[in-house]
Formats: structure tokens, C-alpha cells, sequence
């Protein structure tokens, strides 16, 4: 593939929406190089964002630009219609999220700077003295990032605009995990032992570990002052956001402005339809058994189990590489360079939910799945095996890596930069429930996981708009009927409805509190991938075609990046 198709200079004449799309992305990743490593791009790999209230201002400020340059663009053919659609939208929702303040209480157990900055490590090439050279110098500069970030949280300080308690505590904890790894030196010390398989020189490694060392110093200078300096001002402060910022934000996650009345309804229905296929399913696993709780009991005691954290490691990897050896010419097409996926174990201090990272461009690095183990070496299987369909194949590594691969012919932006969350998630629930249509979760204990995996992403929008807008709680629940919903509220009706371990869901709560409009997005995601295939379906019938479900498949999976204002209407027509 070539590295790089449309031409990015500005030149006489009309671009195309696609051309401005990938000048857009290229300039991003100038701004922001975990984007560039992301990405897998040569170009600002030892530097790191500026993550002071300045930088997020310069990229409002392309943002801007840009808009006004799509404005102008060639929209004659359909992948550049998309694409400009897809510009428009996704840079507008950014705008109003930074208009809102956002990024001045960016504080979150997932996805925040500092999460995103230890990241980027995982991805980089670790093989010569050159990469780690890459690597020391980058290392060198996570003091100046979390400097950046510190002025930001103190700026939104200074304004009011404050995170929530419960996040800021958390992610304290995280840090002081983070220092805590590497028998006390701390996670960046850890990392920087690798370079010791690469055989680099004395003098690199001797700058390493003092970037290391600098760079822990940094991530716990940053905890100490969120302790002393921030929670006391957070304490007190609201954990939900309120509806007005909920939309904005939810925006951002979904890619459309939602009816979260109805959004909030439909969760429920979810909740209804599935409670009770788990609570017939539950008796069959356990004959008289008084609801579910059990039925998770039993599963994680006695069902099918792995010993061992890398032995659970190669067990995900064989799922993963059969799954692509029985799906490819049957539901989908999968080109070779996609048909290697790594599992790998997450690091320590991380959040509770498994995660996958995508392949860089030209697929030198490769999609991988990461599976935060919280301490335990024995891995119940049931609850694992749908969700590494979801992240793995034919979830997110065949939806992003496809993407990858057609990156020379959609636009980079729509392939990586404009990801909405409800495609990304929506396509990876539809993912589970494809391999259930398969009959690939026909085992009893397989098959309850997968429905609770359903259950989780509908108790998420029930909760996350629920906890967010201070919605009232249904006369008929089984937790604060009559409420209005609280997080402690919250983690009760989870627990109550869930196999997973305790400190995955408290992880989860916090998580949902501070990425207000992220978890919804699975759920009505895939409600609109299933809407989408449904339609195309009845299209078909409609003309007396066969509905070929692998072409829809490939076709579907080489439109790129959509929000939910537009991908059902897209996917109905292919």
C-alpha cells in the first residue's frame, strides 16, 4: 500500500473532501503526536502533545479552518460525500466539547492525558537502539506533558469547571499503582527494561532510566497535588454532569444529536427482553436456582477455567486466529495483512475493561487485544469468550483493520481521526451477537457471558443517562424504584445484574461517570447496525434478490467512520 495517496499540499484548483480530510489528519498528528504513533507514522515520534490549555486552543483553532476549507471541497463522489458528512460533523462536536470545557476536568480512569501519554509506549517499536533512542527521548518529555495538564486542570479550576469526586480518587489510585509497578521503581522503569532485549548501549540505557525515573517522579508529583490541591476543591461537586453537558458530550460519542428520553426507554426494553433469556437460561445451568447470581457463581467456581496469565493469553490468541481461519469466505473476505491480531496482557494500573488497539498504517504494528488481569491468574472462560469476539474477531480488529487496510482509497481521517465510538462499539456488540447467530456461543456458560455481556451495554445507557441527568428510577425495578438515580444506586443495580468481579464494576462506574455519553454508545450503536442490515434485507426481498450477507458485510465495512445520524440510512442501501 502506498503510504500516503492524496495529495496533502494546497494547490490550485478544487480538493477534494477527502484531500482536505487528510491534511486535516496530518496536521493533527503535527499537534498531537500520540496520533502520529497512533497511526504509525515516522514524524514526531520522541515528542508528546502539548496538554496545556494552548494546545487544546491550537487544535480548536484547525478545527476551525478546516471547516471552513470542507466548506469549499469536491463532494462528486460518494466515499468524498461521506467523508465531508463525517468532517463536518465530527469537528463540530469536538468545537462544542471544547466550547463546554471539557479538557479543563479531563480527568478519567480510561482514557485521560495521562493514561493516553503511558499508552503510546505500548505502541511504539521497541526492537533497535534507534527505537529505544525514540523512546528515551519521549520518556524524557512526560514531565513537560504532565506540566501541560496540570495547567489545565488548574485553569479549570480557576473557572468552576471541576471533575467529579469519585474519578479523581480513582485515578490517584491509579497513579500510585503506576509507581508502585516494577517492584517499587515504577511503570516507566518496567518498560525501560525491555530495552535490555535489544541490546542497547550503556549510555542509552543509562539515559533511559533516568527518563524513567523523571517521568514516575512526574506521575506521582501529579497524584500528590490531585490529593492536596484538587480534591479538596472536587468534593462536593456533582458526579454527574446534568443534561445540557450529557448531550454535548454524548454528541461527541455518537455522532448525533439523541432523544435521550427515548434513548433511556430503550435501555430498559433491553433490560426487560434480557433479563429474562438470562434468568431461563440461568435455571438450565442451575436447576432451581433462585436468579442469576447463582448461575455467575457456579460458571466462575466451577465451569471452564485457564490457570495462568499467559496461558489465558495463548488461550485468546487461538479464539482469536481460529475465529479468522473459519469466518474468512464464509461471512467475510479478510485480506492477509488482517489476519494477524496479538493478544497481549494489559499493563498494571490499568482499567478494568479489556481494550484493542488498532494496526499502524502499513500494518508494521499489528491490531492487539489487551486483557487487564486485576490481580487474579485464573480466568473463568464464559465471560471471556464473547467479549474477545468483541474485541477481537470479528469485532474491533476486523472493523479497524479493514478500515486500515482501505485507508489508500476512503480518507485516513475516516479510517482513524473521525472514529465515532457508536460505529466503532456498535459494530463490535453486533460482532457478539453475530457469532451467537452463528452458533458459535451455543454452549450454555458461553452463551449466558454473551447475554450478559448484552445485559452490561444495556444497564449502561439505562444508568449512564440515568446517573448523568438524574433520571427517575421505573415503579418496577428491582433497585431505588421511584429514585432518581445515583451512583451508589447505580453500582447496586450492576451488581445485582452482573458475573463480573466487584472491582470491575466499581472501575465501571467511574469510568461512565467520567466519560459522560461513551457507554451508551454500544447499545444504540448496534441498534443501528442491526436496523441497517434489516433494511438492506428487505431491499433485497423487496426486488426478489438473495441477500448476500458477506458482501454486506464488506460492503458495510468499507464505508469508514459514520455517526448515528447517518449509518443506518447508509448501511440500508448497500
Amino acid at each position: 500500500m502506498a503510504d500516503f495517496t492524496y495529495d496533502t499540499v494546497s494547490r490550485p484548483g478544487q480538493r477534494t473532501a477527502r484531500q482536505v480530510a487528510d491534511s486535516y489528519v496530518f496536521a493533527l498528528a503535527e499537534l498531537d503526536p500520540l496520533l502520529s504513533t497512533r497511526l504509525g507514522l515516522k514524524a514526531g515520534e520522541d515528542r508528546l502533545p502539548d496538554l496545556s490549555p494552548a494546545g487544546q486552543e491550537a487544535t480548536d483553532e484547525l478545527s476551525r479552518r478546516t471547516l471552513a476549507e470542507v466548506a469549499a471541497a469536491s463532494t462528486d463522489d460518494p466515499d468524498d460525500r461521506r467523508c465531508a458528512r463525517l468532517l463536518r460533523e465530527r469537528l463540530g462536536a469536538e468545537l462544542a466539547f471544547s466550547a463546554s470545557g471539557e479538557h479543563f476536568r479531563a480527568i478519567s480512569n480510561l482514557f485521560g492525558p495521562p493514561q493516553r501519554v503511558r499508552n503510546v509506549f505500548l505502541d511504539m517499536p521497541a526492537g533497535t537502539e534507534e527505537d529505544w533512542a525514540a523512546i528515551a527521548s519521549r520518556m524524557s518529555r512526560v514531565p513537560q506533558a504532565m506540566t501541560g495538564y496540570r495547567a489545565t486542570l488548574a485553569e479549570g479550576l480557576s473557572r468552576g469547571l471541576i471533575a467529579g469526586p469519585r474519578a479523581v480518587r480513582t485515578v490517584i489510585g491509579q497513579y500510585r499503582d503506576w509507581a508502585a509497578a516494577g517492584a517499587g521503581q515504577g511503570w516507566f522503569a518496567q518498560f525501560a527494561a525491555g530495552a535490555e532485549q535489544a541490546g542497547v548501549s550503556g549510555a542509552l540505557r543509562a539515559g533511559l532510566d533516568r527518563a524513567a525515573a523523571a517521568a514516575i517522579e512526574a506521575i506521582a508529583g501529579l497524584g500528590d497535588w490531585l490529593a492536596a490541591g484538587y480534591l479538596p476543591r472536587a468534593e462536593g461537586q456533582p458526579d454527574g454532569v446534568g443534561a445540557e453537558r450529557y448531550r454535548v458530550c454524548a454528541r461527541a460519542f455518537t455522532g448525533a444529536d439523541l432523544d435521550l428520553a427515548q434513548a433511556y426507554e430503550y435501555g430498559w426494553s433491553q433490560y426487560r427482553e434480557l433479563s429474562a433469556q438470562m434468568t431461563a437460561l440461568a435455571g438450565q445451568i442451575r436447576p432451581g436456582t433462585a436468579g442469576m447470581a447463582e448461575a455467575f457463581s457456579y460458571l466462575n467456581e466451577h465451569g471452564e477455567a485457564v490457570e495462568g496469565v499467559q496461558e489465558i493469553r495463548g488461550r485468546l490468541q487461538r479464539m482469536m486466529d481460529d475465529a479468522i481461519a473459519e469466518l474468512d469466505g464464509t461471512c467475510f473476505d479478510i485480506a492477509d495483512p488482517i489476519r494477524v491480531v496479538e493478544a497481549r496482557i494489559a499493563p498494571a494500573g490499568s482499567a478494568a475493561a479489556p481494550y484493542y488497539t488498532a494496526p499502524s498504517r502499513g500494518f508494521a504494528r499489528p491490531g492487539r487485544t489487551w486483557l487487564p488481569t486485576l490481580g487474579q491468574t485464573r480466568f473463568p472462560l464464559w465471560n471471556l469468550v464473547s467479549t474477545w469476539y468483541h474485541e477481537g474477531v470479528p469485532g474491533h480488529h476486523l472493523q479497524l483493520a479493514q478500515w486500515r487496510y482501505l485507508d489508500d482509497r476512503l480518507s485516513i481521517y475516516q479510517t482513524s481521526a473521525g472514529a465515532v465510538s457508536a460505529c466503532v462499539e456498535g459494530w463490535a456488540l453486533y460482532a457478539e451477537r453475530l457469532m451467537d447467530e452463528l452458533g458459535y456461543l451455543a454452549d450454555p456458560g458461553s452463551r449466558l457471558g454473551y447475554l450478559d455481556a448484552q445485559m452490561a451495554r444495556a444497564i449502561r445507557v439505562i444508568i449512564d443517562i440515568g446517573m448523568h441527568v438524574e433520571a427517575k428510577i421505573p415503579a418496577d425495578s428491582p433497585v431505588g424504584a421511584d429514585q432518581t438515580w445515583t451512583p451508589d444506586l447505580a453500582r447496586e443495580f450492576f451488581g445485582r445484574h452482573s458475573g463480573r468481579p466487584k472491582e470491575f464494576l466499581d472501575s465501571e462506574i467511574v469510568r461512565y461517570l467520567s466519560m459522560p455519553g461513551q457507554a451508551i454508545s454500544y447499545k444504540l450503536g448496534e441498534r443501528a447496525w442491526l436496523a441497517g442490515r434489516d433494511a438492506a434485507r428487505a431491499a433485497k426481498a423487496a426486488s426478489g434478490e438473495e441477500f448476500d450477507l458477506k458482501a454486506w458485510h464488506m460492503a458495510a465495512l468499507s464505508l469508514g467512520s459514520l455517526g448515528l445520524d447517518d449509518l443506518s440510512e447508509e448501511l440500508a442501501v448497500l
